[in-house]
């Protein structure tokens, strides 16, 4: 794959944290503006991650049956109309209901992309092309909530949905004219009619399931970090607000140096390797990170230093996840990524509503719903080493 098809699909693949990060420092600015607290304005944020969910397992059957190109084109479209609908909304409702549709739109990018490198790779590419594209996942979280307050500060929260609309604009054009069709023409086109089937044989496959869920539990511990260290770090530990963002930032820093790491040894070790080991520093890690948190260290860089691998070590465990699940997949790779998405999107989300849950003045709820993800997500990940391997025997007799 060249570097211009995988710099337009880290442009696709931005759209979620984009949408997500951007608007952040303008939650104020919007409660102002709509006369409401910020409370009310998270609900915006509560209608993307439900678009986000629903649209992520429509594009899937949509984009098995009528090509990548096509449905890519029509996400991207509409989340730039969608965009366009925030800047000028007239009231909160009307932001809700733009912002929902803006996550219908923008999945595409996030589903398709990774089908169209599924089409084009095989594992070992597919988990090269996917640590590359970690690079602009981990670099979304560290600049947009910078840029999204510039942007606010100096010209209103309105500029940051108008960006959205420039950024997702140049991104169609660029899927328009440098981005063909990728599903190869002899690949059958599954019907729509057959979306439920195609979801229900993904879910009986065990290795699919097993590595889609080894690397969404993994990631969920991101998202219990990401729930829990504005508490942690400001709150029980006194670091200023505007340090934090280096704090996080330094962690995102790890995660972009190990997933461009993982691209380069991929070629001497399979993704199944390397995911196998990884997602070991991972629990360790978490572990070492349980125990600090229950002795309550009256100092925060114990803390910061297996934080630090936990969340570096997720740079080679979420891209090899994702191709170890995605390879083989073929015609209904469009399917699988979708369902990738949803089971991953989901898990994380869970988990970062278990750290409030279990919120109790202190770093423990953190490190604990991060511990049990890498307990369980190891467990997953040697029963679907296993399950592989049966298979892998069948085959040879075969």
């Amino acid at each position: 794959m060249n570097l211009r098809s995988i710099l337009i699909l880290g442009a696709l693949s931005a759209f979620g944290p984009l949408a997500i990060d951007f608007y952040l420092p303008g939650f104020p600015a919007i409660a102002l503006a709509f006369g409401t607290d910020e409370q009310h304005v998270q609900l915006t944020l509560a209608a993307y991650f439900l678009g986000l969910s629903i649209g992520q397992l429509a594009y899937g059957p949509v984009a098995d049956r009528f090509g990548r190109r096509v449905p890519l084109l029509v996400g991207v479209t509409l989340f730039t109309l969608a965009s366009l609908a925030c800047a000028f909304a007239p009231s909160l409702e009307w932001l809700i209901g733009a912002r929902f549709v803006q996550a219908l739109g923008g999945c595409a990018g996030m589903v398709i992309s990774r089908a169209i490198v599924s089409d084009k790779c095989d594992a070992v590419q597919s988990a090269k092309v996917f640590s590359q594209l970690m690079l602009v996942m981990g670099l979304a979280p560290i600049l947009a909530p910078m840029l999204g307050g510039l942007l606010v500060n100096v010209y209103g929260w309105q500029a940051i949905f108008l960006s959205l609309t420039a950024f997702s604009a140049l991104a169609s054009l660029s899927v328009a004219l440098w981005l063909p069709e990728s599903m190869p023409a002899t690949h059958p086109r599954l019907p729509l009619t057959g979306a439920f089937g195609q979801y229900a044989n993904l879910f009986k496959d065990r290795v699919f399931l097993g590595h889609a869920l080894t690397g969404g539990i993994a990631m969920a511990g991101m998202f219990a970090y990401i729930a829990g260290s504005p508490f942690v770090f400001i709150k029980l530990y006194g670091v200023p607000a505007e340090h934090y963002g280096w704090l996080f930032g330094a962690n995102a820093a790890g995660f972009i140096l190990v997933a461009q790491i993982n691209a380069r040894i991929l070629g001497k070790r399979g993704p199944a390797f390397l995911l196998s080991r990884a997602i070991w520093v991972y629990l360790v890690a978490a572990l070492v990170l349980l125990g600090i948190a229950g002795v309550h260290s009256e100092k925060l860089w114990p803390l910061l230093v297996p934080l630090f691998v936990c969340i570096a070590s997720l740079g080679c465990i979420i891209p090899n996840a994702s191709a170890c699940a995605m390879n083989g997949q073929w015609a209904r790779a469009g399917s699988a990524s979708a369902l990738l998405g949803c089971l991953q999107f989901s898990v994380a989300a869970g988990a970062a509503a278990l750290v409030g849950v279990l919120h109790d003045g202190s770093a423990v709820p953190m490190a604990l719903v991060i511990s049990l993800c890498g307990i369980v997500a190891v467990s997953m990940s040697v029963l679907t080493r296993r399950l592989q391997g049966k298979r892998d025997a069948l085959a040879a007799r075969v």
